[in-house]
Order: structure tokens, then C-alpha cells, then sequence
């Protein structure tokens, strides 16, 4: 168990393609509110650090660079704030129209020839830019010196196995720490790396599954919100007695009236946002859920038999957007490179707001910086709006 602080303090960055800029904001908002001044010796607040989808890239970020905080969350920043699609996936015409055409070909004439089914795309998109990227700024060197140094406890990153139907925890720490085993979800111990945080970010169908070795065996592993069905646990089996959660999916409790008694059948865009927006979001609130309910049941038990039960509270305290992102999406649509916005367009996105417009798919594929500096700002200013909170969370922490 780490135990770096007396109540060890979990930071939990969950997926969402190009909505994890959102999570860079809140970073920038959490240190501007514990170190106005940017105090040289501020230490990281965060002793385990765990992440899934964007949310890994994110994690890694800021635990490469856990001995200088500022210095972290000012290059996380400055990544998001700067990307063009092209840093992640290659998005010039004629390698989509070659993707395109493969796909195309298989589907209509794979019956006919093996030799297409055999050399059918992995995905729909080429992430191999975002590999050069991560490769360029990341230090996974200087990850372990900060585990030794104990500027962190522990660095978790998840991703879904493919070939097993698991949801693995993979982590890195200085402390001897026992992995666990639960149903369908398993935790391996080792050194972190690109390849990790190319499985964890591995959007279904969008890009491709990335192997990884596991014990003696090969798992080829996607994207790590994919059956995380207790997101929070990593953070709780590391050792954390607090968990602040960032999220990246608006909740809008409003409801809608439909507009018409006919609507139109649903887009390919439009199913595959759903798709993927339950596959990112609902799994979070649901275990926070889970949490409070224990918590409850636990105050009600003597101290001597959670000490002998190895049982603790572990309170929560989770920042999510307060605008919807498909609706902010969808304005910066016709940034995109023509052709990649073709694409989209093809599927059934469109620039106008609304459910049906696939604004919830292009939310987690618009890697241009008009999008992503306004989810930087958002995520800056929730976290500000709710000063009072955040401040109390890391004062009972301390």
C-alpha cells in the first residue's frame, strides 16, 4: 500500500479521445487553487495517478513529471493546446481513400477472395503520429526516478484484452504492492510505457489494438474505458483514501422534447457517438454510486473490525463538464482537414447543434486546437467555480 501521506490521495483521468483536453483545464484550475504563487518546492498533490483512454496520456503526463507539478500540467497544456489532427492520425486524402476503398472492397468482395479478408484494415483511422508524439514527450525514465524519489506512489494505466474479454490494470511503482484479481478484471505489475497508453487510447473500430505482453502471453488490447466496470477500484487497491475524479462527459438532466413525430433513422454518426459515449461515461457515476454505499454501510461498523478487516471509507469528489462538448463540437467542426471532415460528413456529422448531428462522435475525434483550447478553458474554470470544494477535499487530505 502507498503511503507516501498519512491518507493517500488518488487522481482517476477517465477516456475520451479529444475530450481529455478537458481534463488540462481542470489540472491548471486544481494547481492555480493549492499553489497561486507556484512555490518551487510544491509538491505533487497526487500519490497514485491512474488513467484510461486519454486519460492514460494525461496520467503519464503528469506522473513523468511528478518531482516539478507546474512544469507538468504547463506541458500537458501546451500539448492539447496545439494539436492538429494530422499529430494524430493521418487524416490526408489519399490514405483515407485507400482505407476507404479496402474497406469498401472487403466488404462487397471479400466472399470472393480470401486474399482481401486477409489484409483487411485494423481500423478506420492510422494513429501511428500519435505514437511519434507520445514517444517525443514523454520521459518514461525519469517516470522512475519519481517513483524512487517518491514524488508518486503509483502510475496505473487500463486497457480492455481483446482476446480474453479482461480489463487489465497495468502499474508501475517503487513499492511492492500485490496485484489483485478480480472477475474479468485483472492488475499486472511492470514498467509502463507507449505501448500502454497506445492500447488504453485505442478507440474501438477508430484505431487500432495494440499488443501487449502479459505474463508469457501476447493480449492484443483496446481502449481501456471499454468493461471498466469499477473505474475507481485501481486507486482503492493502490492504497488511496481519497479520489478526485475527472471526468469528461457532460450530464444534461434537461429533458427534450422531440421535435418531430417522424424523425429521421440515425446517422452512422449518430449510433456510433451513443456507442461511444456509453462506452466513456455511464460507468463512473454508477461506481461512485457503489461508494457512497459502502461508505454508509462502514460508518455503521466498530473501528476494531475495520482494522481487522483491512476496511477504510474512501471518500470521492469527481469534476465533470458543465457544457455539453458535442454541442462545443460541433462548431469547430470545419477545422478538421478536408478530408477527414469529409469522411465524418459521410457519416452523417454535420456543424449544426442537436442529437442527431453526430456531434457526440466528432467530440472525441476533433484533434484541432480552436476545440480543444475551449475544452481547456472550460475544464479551468469548473474547477474555479468550485473552489470552496476543492479546497476542502485536499485539506482533509493533508
Amino acid at each position: 500500500m502507498i503511503q507516501r501521506s498519512p491518507a493517500p490521495v488518488a487522481l482517476i483521468l477517465n477516456g475520451g479521445g479529444a475530450r481529455g483536453a478537458y481534463q488540462a483545464g481542470v489540472l491548471a484550475g486544481l494547481l492555480e487553487l493549492l499553489d497561486p504563487d507556484r512555490n518551487p518546492q510544491f509538491r505533487n498533490p497526487f500519490d497514485i495517478i491512474c488513467g484510461s483512454s486519454a486519460g492514460s496520456i494525461n496520467a503519464a503526463g503528469l506522473a513523468c513529471r511528478a518531482d516539478k507539478p507546474h512544469e507538468a500540467v504547463d506541458h500537458i497544456q501546451q500539448l492539447w493546446a496545439s494539436l492538429h489532427t494530422n499529430d494524430i492520425f493521418h487524416a490526408d486524402p489519399l490514405q483515407l481513400l485507400a482505407t476507404s476503398v479496402h474497406w469498401v472492397a472487403t466488404l462487397a468482395l471479400g466472399w470472393l477472395s480470401p486474399r482481401l479478408r486477409d489484409h483487411v484494415p485494423h481500423s478506420m483511422l492510422d494513429n501511428s503520429p500519435l505514437r511519434d508524439l507520445l514517444e517525443e514527450s514523454l520521459d518514461f525514465d525519469r517516470l522512475q526516478r519519481n517513483l524512487a524519489q517518491q514524488h508518486l506512489g503509483a502510475l496505473a494505466i487500463t486497457a480492455a484484452a481483446y482476446t480474453t474479454g479482461e480489463h487489465l490494470t497495468f502499474y508501475q511503482s517503487d513499492e511492492r504492492i500485490r496485484p489483485w484479481s478480480r472477475n474479468l478484471r485483472r492488475a499486472i505489475p511492470g514498467v509502463i510505457g507507449v505501448d500502454h497508453l497506445m492500447a488504453s487510447s485505442a478507440i474501438p473500430f477508430m484505431f487500432p489494438a495494440q499488443s501487449l505482453q502479459v505474463g508469457k502471453q501476447t493480449q492484443w488490447c483496446g481502449d481501456g474505458t471499454m468493461r471498466q466496470l469499477a473505474p475507481i477500484s485501481p486507486a482503492i487497491h493502490l492504497g488511496a483514501h481519497k479520489v478526485l475524479i475527472v471526468g469528461t462527459g457532460y450530464e444534461d438532466n434537461t429533458y427534450h422534447e422531440q421535435e418531430s413525430k417522424d424523425p429521421p433513422y440515425p446517422s452512422l454518426a449518430q449510433i456510433s457517438g451513443y456507442a461511444l459515449s456509453n462506452i466513456f461515461l455511464d460507468s463512473v457515476s454508477t461506481d461512485i454510486e457503489r461508494m457512497e454505499r459502502i461508505n454508509t454501510l462502514l460508518a455503521y461498523m466498530p473501528a476494531n473490525v475495520l482494522q481487522s478487516q483491512s476496511l477504510r471509507p474512501v471518500s470521492t469528489f469527481a469534476i465533470t463538464p458543465s457544457r455539453s462538448l458535442d454541442e462545443i463540437a460541433t462548431r469547430h467542426i470545419h477545422q478538421m482537414p478536408t478530408a477527414a471532415r469529409t469522411l465524418f460528413r459521410v457519416l452523417g456529422v454535420s456543424s449544426k447543434s442537436g442529437p442527431t448531428t453526430g456531434g457526440a462522435l466528432i467530440s472525441y475525434l476533433l484533434f484541432e486546437s480552436g476545440y480543444t483550447q475551449e475544452l481547456i478553458e472550460l475544464g479551468k474554470t469548473d474547477t474555479m467555480s468550485r473552489r470552496e470544494e476543492v479546497l476542502a477535499f485536499f485539506k482533509e487530505a493533508s
